[in-house]
């Protein structure tokens, strides 16, 4: 499917709806005009066209996926249904895909809000989205080829893209929907640990971001495991290896791991 004229209406403009609308408006695939934009809210449609302009903006979202290629439901788990018997009869399943950004809610599910023939993605991204860096972990269900390459170049414009199957999608929102508060709490705790050594809080801060992109770029860079790039740091009976070590002994890469397994959800 080309998309220069490709048309893509988004049911939701909260952190998720707006922040997908904002960065496909910015990216190459989609034109602005082309981008339709539904809520309750007069307040996150007046962000999203004081964004861009061009963007549609509605309070109706049977007016908004007239027309559309692609519907995205931005909406939290429980509206899913709600919003399914307002347009399900609406869409022509022929032509119209359906991607639904709500967690927790599978195809089995959907395809008893919609139907059974239908096109449909389950997109699970986190909050790095609004800085177009997210990681969007994708499952498709009644889709070819070509519109699985098309719904994950439109994620890739947001960040990262995977289009894994429906089974593994929980573990991947673990891993990184979840991921990024146990990311963030990390940074908290090397925060308080360079404030209990002296260093004042935004530094820290700016000290630890620094680190971790230096870190993601080593391992882009060089391909390499994380502990290759470990090793080149741990001299023999240097400092970071105690680090780690006392780090381990209280439960570091074990708590990582109970961590994530606890927010699978099965």
């Amino acid at each position: 499917m080309k998309t220069a004229n490709l048309q893509i209406a988004i049911i939701g403009a909260g952190n998720m709806g707006g922040a997908i609308a904002r960065g496909l408006s910015k990216g190459t695939l989609i034109e602005a005009k082309n981008i339709r934009v539904s809520d309750v809210s007069q307040v996150n449609l007046q962000v999203i066209n004081a964004f861009d302009s061009e963007i549609v903006v509605s309070n109706s979202n049977i007016d908004i996926i007239k027309e559309a290629d692609i519907i995205v439901l931005a909406v939290k788990p429980w509206l899913v249904e709600v919003i399914a018997k307002e347009i399900e009869s609406k869409i022509d399943y022929k032509k119209q895909i359906i991607v639904s950004i709500a967690a927790g809610v599978d195809f089995a599910k959907l395809t008893d809000y919609f139907d059974t023939d239908a096109t449909m993605f389950r997109v699970i991204p986190n909050t790095a989205i609004d800085v177009l860096q997210s990681v969007s972990t994708i499952s498709a269900f009644n889709a070819n080829a070509e519109q699985e390459e098309l719904v994950l170049s439109l994620f890739a414009e947001l960040g990262k893209a995977f289009l894994v199957p429906e089974a593994q999608l929980n573990a991947f929102m673990a891993l990184s929907s979840c991921g990024i508060a146990y990311a963030f709490r990390y940074i908290r705790a090397a925060m308080e640990g360079g404030v209990e050594m002296g260093i004042y809080p935004n530094v820290a801060k700016e000290v630890v971001i620094q680190t971790l992109r230096g870190a993601i770029d080593l391992l882009e860079a060089n391909g390499t495991h994380p502990e290759v790039e470990i090793d080149k740091v741990t001299t023999p009976g240097g400092i970071t290896i105690k680090g780690l070590n006392e780090m381990e002994a209280n439960g570091f890469t074990n708590a990582v791991i109970k961590g994530l397994k606890a927010s699978h959800l099965k």
